[in-house]
């Protein structure tokens, strides 16, 4: 093909088509009137021989061939936009960018609230967009970079992948204030009382219910739930036993009144909370000072009773983190 004869303007046309699936929110996307983007959708199922996008009762919705554009679309586009952006001269005060980050709703609450009030202090034309993807769609994400970044915990990766370990971790039990377990201890105990599991979180799995298998055990689950933000209600006002990582029952802790924190029966170890990132972007500017913002928000956020427990959190897992980045992982 002959891209002497192809507008690629009609790249960001496709991309704004694919994202809002709707004509003339794609053309405001963009910045062009409804006629224009009708005229480059026209356009645009002429050049890939394929309708792209087809009217259903449910709004527009993409073609197979359009779904297989998708991706390399986003991702040509954003490196024609970075061989544009002036790198070495990266100045967060002026500079407008979107960064793609994966991040989980715990790690939101961890670190969002202190990214977002750096970015306002000192970036105001930086946005974030934020997603949430499994492991396998965060490495192939990072890998054609359709994100930036991610933060996650024990992602497989090969050596294209950098990982900085940012924050320690460890599951603990969220009671309500005043709850038996309080004052009992052992894993008869634990095992007694109904648990609240929540389906999205592999932690549970791995650091409680895996180990509990291996000794023949097993919890008691009475709800299943599929979002944290249904946590504090249901332990403040019942008997039931979550299980969670301990930055985020502090969180939860300080947000809620009548919530307490119980150990874990049995020995379970810790984890760490990471930053992934493609070794294409371990020079930008631009990148470095997000990571280093994300670092900075962990490292604010340790929790006062981590801190008087002397557990090795913060900058103890930041230095950890820089000596396993630099070895080219």
């Amino acid at each position: 093909m002959n891209l002497r004869g192809i507008d690629l303007n009609l790249l960001v046309a496709l991309d704004a088509l694919l994202t809002e699936r709707h004509v003339s929110r794609a053309a405001a996307r963009i910045g062009l009137s409804q006629p224009a983007m009708s005229n480059a959708l026209s356009r645009i199922r002429a050049l890939f021989a394929d309708d792209i996008l087809v009217r259903t009762s449910h709004g527009m919705e993409p073609t197979p061939r359009a779904l297989e554009l998708a991706d390399t679309v986003k991702a040509a586009l954003r490196q024609i936009e970075r061989t544009f952006e002036r790198e070495a001269a990266f100045d967060p005060a002026t500079a407008a960018l979107v960064f793609r980050v994966r991040m989980s709703d715990v790690l939101g609450f961890l670190l969002l609230p202190r990214v977002i009030a750096a970015l306002e202090r000192t970036a105001p034309g930086v946005a974030l967009d934020i997603s949430h993807l499994s492991p396998a769609e965060t490495h192939d994400a990072l890998e054609s970079d359709r994100i930036d970044l991610a933060v996650s915990m024990g992602l497989q990766h090969g050596m294209t992948i950098r990982e900085l370990p940012i924050l320690d971790d460890r599951m603990v039990c969220l009671v309500r204030a005043g709850h038996p377990l309080q004052s009992a201890s052992g894993i008869e105990a634990f095992l007694s009382h109904r648990h609240l599991r929540i389906s999205i979180s592999p932690t549970d799995s791995r650091f409680v219910d895996n180990i509990l298998a291996s000794l023949g055990r097993r919890r008691d689950v009475a709800v299943n739930i599929p979002h944290w933000l249904l946590v504090p209600p249901l332990v403040r006002t019942s008997d039931l036993v979550a299980v969670m990582p301990e930055r985020l029952a502090h969180v939860m802790m300080r947000e809620t009144s009548r919530l307490a924190t119980v150990d874990l029966p049995f020995a379970s170890d810790g984890f760490q909370w990471a930053l992934y990132w493609h070794r294409r972007h371990d020079q930008r500017p631009a990148h470095k000072w997000l990571r280093d913002m994300i670092v900075s928000a962990a490292e604010e956020g340790v929790p006062t009773e981590a801190r008087a427990s002397g557990r090795a959190y913060g900058s103890h897992a930041r230095r950890k983190g820089t000596a396993a980045a630099s070895r080219s992982r």
